[in-house]
């Protein structure tokens, strides 16, 4: 059953086109994700669906009598009614019928209005809301409903947002980055819900385990153009890689065809018969034709990073806490160069505290935090960039230099900077307002990236960023030759990037894990629940100590204590290994043999560290 036709809608900001000719159905029952570039108009679109803004050209259609919530990026709420009173605010059909039937218990001698509004009731299920949303705010890990939404976090909000918008019962669930300022437990029970819930879901969402999950069908705007797979994230993925590929192949046929064409144009006789006049026509078209290419940029960034020194930054029993709360307790970690780190745990565990601890922004209470001199941050956090009024693209790099260093003495133009950051030479001049917030956002990753820092620190760096550019950020970060420390709830970024996690239990506990976001759900899925039960945050420091030695034979435990003694020793002589291809003075036979002798190590670290994951996650 069709819910809703978009019909050749456009929207325009004066001379600009933000899309134009715009046409797709929803049909109850499908979950569509929406997926463009940054800037491209995503929630505009979301937006004209959910009737909150009008489209320039073209109609949508709804079907009489559907009913549509929209969830926003940034839900408006009153901040100073608590939870229930905002959830009884708002614009709910069922609470019409409630109120409708208290109104006419006050007038008891109109029996027809008393019976309409019982009947509705019933319809409606009307008489258990409020379980319905105590039910659903308490899944929502929400229960204290006196509780104000000034004094909420802004994933809080969000899930208070969400809350409402499920008790509308819509027919479509429009959706605008629901994953964004949502930990990681939340994200995954939201993932559940909507997966089985018979719901038809129209979203926007960076986060690819839920397009993966969840979604059954991917509307793609690229280039103007608007394309339909029928199928989740990793069908969607090899479709458009043979959709490209297939684009590629006819754009190389068009310009030979080209080529040989403008031969013949510029041989042609005088005398013009109506054969060479149809020639023309069509070299005309072949020639606009060929003109056509894929505007795709990849960021291949070779920044001439600062010299990395021996020492980066060294945690020694380190202790913070605000009052009660505990951040950390006795904190040790010496960090080392290509670290790879990610931060995970749920909101208000202290990570961003950490960072800040990291970076001296905040004291530290006890112990002491000892950095190289070498070290230098580069910080992305969540406040995002702070520009001047009127500020144009290209001013907030050239605040940086006119110039950037690359490596082998090569250097790059701010303009070519940002061009390989997907900002084009006429959008370089756009003032910085008028850019969109993934757009905002990307501005502000490269001013970080471009002061050529050895030790990068991002914060919630996905946020806001449209798929190509996580695919174009990912690809930095993993030729990234620095330290690096990733706050992120995007577990696919997570999986691809870090190699292991910092773990925030609370109460001033973290675990340091050997493995990314999916090794630790492996691992954590493995435990048994009375054993993680029985541990407290203080018995959880290191897990590896903890619940291994039981699960072991004697064999088996003096084999697990060896190898990691020995995977010790393996990284330090890759250290050790990695500092001599530095010396000035080796010949291209010592680099071969070095290289050789590197990758050896690499490969015993690699089958170790698998045999130390097949003792570590061996259960009784």
């Amino acid at each position: 059953m069709n819910l809703l036709s978009v019909e050749n809608v456009a929207k325009y900001y004066g001379e600009r086109i933000l899309f134009e000719g715009l046409s797709f159905g929803i049909n109850k029952g499908q979950k569509i994700a929406f997926i463009a570039k940054n800037g491209s108009g995503k929630t505009t679109l979301l937006e004209m669906i959910a009737g909150t803004s009008m489209p320039d050209a073209g109609e949508i259609n709804k079907r009489k009598g559907i009913t549509i919530s929209y969830l926003s990026q940034s839900p408006q709420l009153d901040e100073n009614a608590s939870l229930e009173e905002a959830i009884l605010a708002a614009d709910n059909e069922t609470l019409q019928i409630i109120n409708e039937y208290e109104n006419a218990l006050l007038n008891p001698e109109d029996q027809t209005a008393y019976q309409k509004a019982f009947d509705a009731m019933e319809q409606h299920q009307a008489w258990d809301f409020e379980t319905q949303y105590k039910q659903i705010l308490s899944q929502l890990k929400l229960p204290e409903l006196d509780k104000k939404v000034k004094t909420l976090s802004g994933g809080q909000k969000k899930r208070l947002a969400l809350c409402i918008a499920l008790l509308e019962k819509p027919d479509l669930l429009i959706l605008d980055e629901p994953t964004n300022h949502l930990d990681l437990d939340m994200i995954e029970w939201l993932e559940a819900f909507f997966a089985k819930e018979k719901l038809t879901l129209l979203l926007v969402t960076h986060d690819r385990y839920f397009l993966e999950r969840v979604c059954n069908e991917i509307i793609e705007l690229d280039h103007g153009q608007l394309y339909t797979y029928k199928g989740n994230y990793a069908y969607y993925l090899e479709k458009r890689n043979a959709r490209i590929e297939q684009e590629n192949t006819v754009a190389h046929k068009t310009k030979l065809h080209f080529k040989k064409e403008l031969e013949w144009m510029r041989r042609q006789p005088k005398a013009r018969t109506t054969k060479s006049k149809s020639r023309i026509d069509d070299f005309k078209k072949i020639k606009a034709k060929a003109k056509e290419r894929r505007l795709d940029h990849e960021v291949q960034l070779e920044i001439n990073m600062e010299r990395l020194g021996s020492k980066m930054i060294e945690f020694h029993k380190v202790s913070k806490a605000f009052g009660e709360k505990i951040i950390l307790e006795q904190f040790d970690y010496t960090f080392q160069r290509k670290d790879r780190i990610g931060i995970i745990g749920q909101n208000g565990a202290g990570k961003s505290t950490f960072l800040n601890l990291l970076t001296g922004h905040i004291p530290i209470d006890s112990g002491k935090i000892v950095t190289g001199e070498t070290l230098k941050f580069g910080y992305y956090n969540q406040e995002g960039i702070t520009v001047k009024e009127g500020q144009k693209v290209i001013e907030v790099i050239q605040e940086f230099g006119e110039y950037i260093p690359l490596k082998k003495g090569r250097k790059i133009s701010a303009q070519q900077l940002l061009e390989r950051f997907l900002f084009d030479r006429k959008k370089q001049y756009d003032f910085v307002e008028k850019l969109s917030g993934g757009e905002k956002k990307r501005l502000y990753l490269c001013t970080v990236l471009i002061q050529n820092p050895n030790f990068l620190i991002l914060d919630e760096p996905t946020n806001d960023l449209d798929i190509i550019t996580l695919n174009v950020l990912e690809n930095f970060l993993l030729d990234f030759p620095g330290c690096l420390l990733v706050v992120s709830h995007d577990r696919y970024f997570m999986d691809k990037i870090v190699d292991h996690l910092f773990v925030f239990k609370g109460s001033g506990a973290i675990d340091n894990f050997p493995g990314n976001y999916s090794d630790y759900r492996v691992y954590e899925n493995s435990i048994p629940q009375e054993a993680t039960e029985k541990n407290t945050p203080s018995e959880k420091k290191h897990w590896k100590k903890t619940q291994q030695s039981a699960a072991l034979s004697y064999n088996e435990q003096k084999e697990f204590q060896r190898l990691e003694r020995d995977i010790a020793k393996l990284e330090k002589e890759k250290v050790e290994l990695q500092q001599k291809f530095t010396q000035s003075d080796l010949s291209p036979d010592d680099i071969k043999a070095l290289s050789v002798q590197l990758s050896e190590v690499e490969t015993t670290i690699e089958a170790k560290t698998e045999r130390w994951f097949e003792l570590s996650l061996k259960s009784e």
